[in-house]
């Protein structure tokens, strides 16, 4: 790497000859090595991020987390994904979602010591998604009847088999009728 200086002479200056750490190959205990592998994660995710995506149901309530997922919470822009006709009503409720969110999970605490606090989520992002909404689940059907089986013992195999039996005769019944 080289700078040219005002006079038109040219300094060089190298980069600093990487440390290297000495090795040991002695057996260390798992909870010396953890903290230096999982600071560059925690460093990443917040808690208070984490806590956002963990309790979003609590913070939107049910029937909007049905159809809104958090995406990615970046420098106080909270990225909603959600389905077709939910983003207008998410674009209405900004303002009161971004207090429940800042109420619930608390300020962003950042700089040395927690010198400088301010909100978690300044701003929404929202990003249509039609993944994102949950398909309603059908009611569950009561299981058919059992068969009955006089010729075997009683037991918890007898019981499987009558009701794989009940199940099989469902199933042809149905299969006649879509005929």
């Amino acid at each position: 790497m080289t700078k040219e200086t005002q006079r038109g002479k040219r300094r060089t200056t190298t980069a600093p000859a990487p440390v290297w750490e000495k090795r040991s190959f002695k057996a260390r205990t798992l909870g010396s090595i953890l903290p230096t592998v999982t600071q560059p994660a925690m460093r990443r995710n917040n808690g208070a991020a984490v806590r956002l995506l963990l309790d979003w149901p609590d913070i939107v309530g049910t029937a909007l987390a049905r159809e809104t997922v958090p995406r990615r919470l970046s420098a106080g822009t909270l990225t909603v994904a959600c389905s077709g006709p939910v983003a207008m009503e998410l674009q209405h409720l900004a303002p009161q979602l971004i207090e429940r969110i800042n109420a619930h999970c608390g300020p962003n605490r950042t700089g040395p010591l927690f010198a400088q606090e301010q909100a978690l989520v300044v701003r929404l992002k929202i990003l249509q998604d039609a993944t994102v909404a949950q398909p309603a689940r059908p009611s569950p059907q009561a299981p058919p009847a059992p068969v009955t089986l006089p010729d075997m013992a009683d037991g918890p195999l007898r019981d499987v088999l009558a009701r794989l039996g009940g199940h099989v005769r469902h199933r042809r019944a149905s299969a006649r009728n879509k005929i």
